[in-house]
C-alpha cells in the first residue's frame, strides 16, 4: 500500500513550504540539498516542523491545498501540535539520504602508499 505525506519546512527565519509527496525522507533530502530549484531552496527551507500521512493520494493533495490557502497563524497552530518550538522532526520521519550526495573520494589500500611522507612547501622548494 502507497502512503503520500503533506509536510511543512521552515527556514531559520521561519519562512513555510507547504508539499506533498510519497517518499518523505526523499524529498527532504532533496530540499536540503536544495535539488529541486524553487520556493524553498530559494528561501533554505530544511527543517521538517509538522507531517502527516495519507493513504490516498487526492485526499493528500486535497490536504496540501487545503493548508496553501490558510493564514500564517492557522498553519503555525498546527505545527505547534506536533513540534511546538517548531524542532526538526526528522528524526520522526527517519534519516533522509540521497545517494547523490554521498562525495567519491578515491583512496589507496592500505599499504600502497609507499610509506613516504607528505611533502611540505619546503621540500618543495628543495626539489625533494
Amino acid at each position: 500500500m502507497k502512503t503520500y505525506f503533506v509536510y511543512m519546512l521552515a527556514s531559520k527565519s521561519d519562512v513555510l513550504y507547504v508539499g506533498v509527496t510519497n517518499d518523505l525522507e526523499r524529498r527532504i533530502a532533496e530540499h536540503r540539498a536544495k535539488l529541486i530549484p524553487g520556493f524553498s531552496a530559494k528561501y533554505n527551507c530544511d527543517r521538517l516542523v509538522w507531517f502527516e500521512e495519507f493513504a490516498n493520494a487526492n485526499e493528500a493533495i486535497e490536504m496540501e491545498k487545503r493548508i496553501k490557502g490558510w493564514r500564517r497563524e492557522k498553519k503555525l497552530a498546527l505545527i505547534a501540535e506536533k513540534s511546538p518550538a517548531m524542532a526538526d522532526l526528522t528524526i520522526l520521519a527517519g534519516p533522509p539520504q540521497v545517494a547523490s550526495e554521498v562525495p567519491r573520494v578515491a583512496t589507496a589500500p592500505l599499504g600502497m602508499t609507499g610509506g613516504r611522507r607528505p611533502r611540505s612547501n619546503a621540500d618543495v622548494l628543495n626539489g625533494i
